[in-house]
């Protein structure tokens, strides 16, 4: 055991805060597109339909789930500055092809596709930061570095929609180099944006970090990445065996925690645009405020959870967190009479057809509601009349969607971090990269099934089934924590090293 000098702390902790950053340029390579990313889908290429839209956001989360168990059998063996560089400068590379995809004369929604694959193949470095700092932290360290790690992650889920909300400035035409193909717009300025801050990223890697371990009481130990030696460096503390039922737990637990929330960041924008009639950059523009103040509530919750987590412990707070997206999305169900303003694509006149089959369809509907404005534009509004559901079903309210907002922003942070803590926790000494590299996955294969299944479920059977069902399944993972709860704890707690 080498006890550690200020010298070595003070690196130590910059190198963790380099790995906050790069969480924070994940997360906003994700989110800086995601409001805008169906209206631009429809510009480019009018052929796409909201189920694409579904397959575009889900293609991040399988680029990053092939890519995180790759990254993190890479960090378990080599320097960990080479996975982060590569993936890093993926990441650059495809935000910037992402840039170009309205160049194509056609089959552009298939080039936004494969662009935000390879974004998502580039955050599979996620895996290897949470195994980083779970080897160079402490386990009374843990908690607050996972929490700060998560709340970065969130910031970065806040200021995505911030900046693409103030890209919106440029508009829907921007300005357009010709020498560069290149129209630079409230699409495209985003991701080079983003592009630029990965490049920073890379500097900041080459110049600050460093590769440090220590062991679960905080001794300074030989880092398998930095010397390229094999598991014979691991000392006396590693012995025994993980405990693989908590494990499983876990990765289920987070699939579910990353399925309900990727259902929530993917319906926002089509929702409000069904349900209040708004235009694509109206849309763009109130979600992204929406969801900014949500990310900054998210925050503030990351910032109580480490000091409240030391009087209850994670496990009771993570139940806590799920039993609050739960009402969050039971909030979400639609319960009133009203239903939302039909959108009539089909009709190129200022008047509806007096035909039998729309009268017994609609008997509901006065002819004179029918009629589109006088003043009406090229972009219809409300909910499209080829989703039946729009027909029968009540709209939600704009005071629902908040509430849902509101409290969905208050339990997944929670369930977040308190998931990824109680594993690195339960994983104990032992080299964490490819077990980070699996949940890592594992919360990328909800975010490719959570677009896939509510852009499937929400077109065909409206929001009511969507929600209902999505209630369902945290339901279920509720009575999964019940089961394994006395199993999550940590690996030094297990076999009698240290007390709970």
């Amino acid at each position: 055991d080498v006890v550690e000098t200020r010298e070595h702390f003070k690196s130590r902790w910059r190198s963790i805060w380099i790995m906050y950053l790069t969480m924070f340029l994940s997360s906003v390579g994700f989110s800086i597109v995601i409001m805008s990313v169906w209206p631009y889908l429809q510009k480019i290429d009018p052929t796409a339909d909201a189920s694409f839209l579904g397959w575009i956001i889900a293609s991040y989360s399988i680029g990053q789930m092939v890519a995180s168990p790759l990254f993190g059998l890479w960090s378990n063996y080599r320097p960990r500055r080479e996975p982060l560089v590569i993936s890093t400068a993926i990441s650059v590379a495809a935000n910037c092809l992402y840039a170009y995809v309205h160049v194509p004369h056609s089959h552009n929604k298939y080039y936004m596709l494969t662009a935000r694959a390879l974004v998502g193949f580039g955050a599979g470095n996620v895996a290897v930061v949470r195994s980083y700092i779970a080897g160079a932290t402490s386990l009374t360290e843990r908690t607050s570095a996972m929490a700060n790690t998560s709340a970065c992650q969130a910031v970065g889920f806040i200021l995505g929609p911030v900046f693409q909300t103030c890209f919106t400035l440029i508009g829907e035409e921007g300005v357009t180099w010709k020498f560069l193909c290149l129209q630079l717009n409230m699409y495209t300025a985003p991701v080079l944006f983003g592009a630029l801050l990965g490049v920073i990223n890379i500097i900041l890697i080459f110049a600050i970090f460093r590769e440090h371990r220590v062991d679960d009481m905080g001794r300074q130990c030989k880092s398998i990445n930095s010397d390229g030696e094999g598991s014979d460096v691991l000392d006396q503390n590693t012995e025994g065996s993980i405990d693989h039922v908590a494990v499983v737990a876990l990765n289920i637990l987070f699939f579910v925690i990353l399925f309900v929330f990727a259902v929530f960041e993917t319906i926002a924008t089509p929702l409000t645009m069904d349900m209040y009639s708004w235009t694509r950059k109206e849309a763009v523009f109130y979600n992204g405020i929406i969801l900014s103040v949500v990310g900054i509530e998210s925050v503030i919750v990351f910032m109580v959870v480490k000091t409240l987590s030391k009087k209850t412990g994670e496990r009771a707070i993570l139940h806590a967190g799920l039993l609050i997206v739960l009402v969050g999305f039971f909030i979400l169900l639609p319960w009133g009479k009203k239903l939302p303003n039909i959108q009539w694509q089909e009709i190129k006149n200022n008047s509806i057809p007096r035909t039998a089959p729309t009268e017994m369809l609609m008997p509901f509907w006065s002819l004179q509601e029918m009629q589109l404005p006088s003043n009406h534009t090229a972009e219809p509004g409300g909910c499209p009349i080829t989703q039946s559901w729009c027909l029968n079903t009540p709209m939600i309210y704009l005071a629902q969607y908040i509430s849902s907002d509101v409290l969905i922003g208050l339990g997944y942070p929670v369930c977040n971090v308190m998931s990824y803590t109680l594993y690195s926790k339960v994983l104990g000494p032992k080299p964490q990269g490819v077990y980070m590299g699996w949940l890592t996955a594992s919360g990328s294969g909800a975010r490719i099934l959570g677009p896939v299944f509510v852009s499937q479920i929400y077109t065909h059977l409206g929001p009511r089934w969507a929600f209902s069902l999505i209630c369902a399944v945290v339901v279920a993972s509720l009575l999964l924590l019940e089961i394994v709860y006395k199993r999550l704890i940590a690996f030094s707690v297990r076999y009698g090293r240290m007390q709970e």
